[in-house]
């Protein structure tokens, strides 16, 4: 018999799955390392607009994936005890959104925040200096 709290099966799953997430990290770093290096090597070569574009969007699109994975990190480091289900009523979702709060203050999932907010930061960063959607004609 397991000791500590149990978990509901659906909080179980979401944890798993984001386990399962969390373990694809590096590989997903890499990969946004390696677009962000295809990018800037077509740039420096002066690459034709849409070559460009797509290597763009490759990239946001890695950042995107790795920002998924890190936050997925933070949420396993954090623990079952901070995800909230459909299921759940108002007091129980709210007292998960106090114990996540308590548990960024931690020093196991403090590392994941900081690495969310500065993946979060590329991004959007990314975003302002290249145009990844398309612009709106009025």
């Amino acid at each position: 018999m397991p000791l500590g709290r149990r978990v509901s099966k659906d909080v179980a799953e979401q944890y798993e799955a984001d386990q399962r997430l969390a373990a694809e990290y590096d590989e997903r770093l890499a990969a946004a390392g390696e677009a962000e290096r295809a990018l800037r090597d077509a740039q420096a070569a002066s690459a034709p607009e849409p070559e460009l574009r797509e290597l763009t969007l490759a990239f946001d699109e890695a950042l995107t994936a790795v920002l998924a994975a890190a936050e997925a990190a933070e949420r396993v480091a954090a623990g079952p005890r901070t995800y909230v289900t459909e299921a759940q009523d108002a007091k129980a979702r709210r007292a998960a959104e106090i114990a996540y709060r308590k548990a960024k203050a931690r020093p196991a999932v403090r590392p994941w925040t900081d690495e969310v907010d500065r993946l979060r930061t590329a991004r959007e960063a990314h975003r302002l200096a290249f145009r990844t959607r398309p612009a709106l004609h009025v």
